[in-house]
């Protein structure tokens, strides 16, 4: 595995604690601060089918716009972050992302896989910078998504990092892997967009389930896995899902490694299925707020001074602060170079980034004008005692076959 060296810091995390400790009795800017405002727009689901991990994500962008607000913002211009809950609807996110626009938005924050790809074209055309929750594959590719920005492993690239963990550590035989995944463009995106490739490269019997939207039991997909002779599972989904699959698997006595790709690795994962999540495996790109690294404990100074607690609060929180940091320090680039804040050269500026340090919580950032995908390591972490821990030293994902 390949053992990332430290990065170039970005300039205000290197001396965050002072400065927010500085921000907290600061004033709001006034009105002639609000009128030079940089307006992103940004969508969630707070009450879709995803809504489990989404809420705490939205919560992790409105933290990070608020304590760069309380700092003065960037360059003194505060963030003026628009947004609404868009219930996982690709309809609603395209009409969204229309009004955000001409409401003068100059990047965008987005979330789910179907509308991240349905709004690529329209985003080019409108020279939006975009970076989304959504993590699959053809968006870090400039050729196919020319201003979206990929800041966590892709899907492709977490299933890859699994899928080469379990040939490398399975014995004798064939491993048979089942990947259960979301009723969705999400659900399918690792195994799409070159995950099942890379299984055969590996000689990995792959097969995939859907896992039914709103389903309570998964008692006959797991019949079917059984049947198969699965020694692995991969799950593609979010928290909810899989925590009631990891209770189906518990009841039927099946004794599988679990492996959950980012969303349903995470702490409401140990909180809904309980024993049943002890020793499940997780691709993790950003740290959970209790591991202590420069990135996390910025994060938790912020909620202490809100009055607020980590309790509760997933790595979702943890990767939505850090991807709008890596937008926020193109726009701070921009400012500082004298040019005009526009959604091209915020592009531009990103285009520049080579191992942008992340303040420990992932792998450095690089991008480069023909590659946006960002991140292509992290660490695998495990279930112990009911607490993620890291399993692995950063792991670079293995090239494609």
């Amino acid at each position: 595995m390949r053992r990332y060296q430290r990065a170039r810091s970005i300039h205000f995390l290197a001396a965050a604690s002072l400065v927010f400790i500085a921000a907290c009795g600061g004033d709001d800017g006034g009105d002639g601060a609000a009128g030079n405002a940089i307006k992103v727009g940004a969508i969630f689901d707070l009450t879709g089918p995803t809504a489990d991990v989404g809420t705490d994500y939205a919560d992790g962008m409105r933290g990070y716009t608020d304590w760069l607000n309380m700092q003065g913002g960037i360059e003194g211009r505060p963030i003026d972050l628009i947004y609404q809950d868009y219930a996982y609807q690709v309809d609603r996110a395209e009409q969204l992302y229309s009004q955000f626009v001409s409401e003068g938005v100059v990047a965008f924050m987005g979330w789910g896989t179907g509308d991240t790809e349905a709004l690529r074209l329209r985003i080019t055309e409108d020279e939006i910078p975009f970076s989304s929750a959504s993590l699959s594959h053809v968006l870090g590719d400039p050729a196919d998504a020319p201003y979206n920005f990929l800041v966590a492993p892709s899907y492709t690239d977490q299933l890859r990092i699994a899928l080469d963990w379990i040939a490398r550590n399975h014995g004798e035989g064939t491993p048979v892997v089942a990947l259960m995944h979301n009723a969705s463009p999400f659900g399918l995106s690792p195994s799409r967009y070159g995950g099942v490739e890379f299984a055969e490269a590996l000689g990995i019997d792959l097969t995939l389930y859907e896992m039914p939207r709103a389903a309570v039991d998964y008692t006959g997909e797991f019949s079917r896995v059984r049947q198969r002779g699965a020694q692995y599972v991969v799950f593609q989904n979010t928290s909810g899902p899989a925590s009631v699959a990891l209770q189906n698997a518990t009841s039927l006595g099946m004794e599988l490694t679990f492996i959950c790709l980012n969303w349903c690795a995470n702490r409401q994962l140990v909180d809904l299925a309980g024993e049943a999540a002890e020793g499940v495996m997780g691709t993790i790109p950003y740290a959970p707020l209790s591991v202590d690294v420069p990135g996390t404990r910025v994060i938790r100074e912020y909620l202490e001074a809100k009055g607020e607690s980590i309790d509760g609060k997933t790595n979702a929180y943890t990767q939505a602060w850090w991807t709008f940091t890596v937008f926020a320090e193109a726009m701070k680039q921009v400012l500082v170079s004298g040019r005009e804040l526009t959604g091209a050269n915020i592009k531009a500026a990103l285009e520049t980034f080579t191992d942008l340090d992340m303040g420990g919580v992932t792998v450095p950032i690089s991008f480069t004008p023909n590659d946006h995908l960002g991140a292509k390591g992290l660490r695998l972490f495990r279930v112990e005692g009911g607490e993620w821990v890291p399993f692995t030293d950063f792991i670079q994902a293995p090239a494609a076959p």
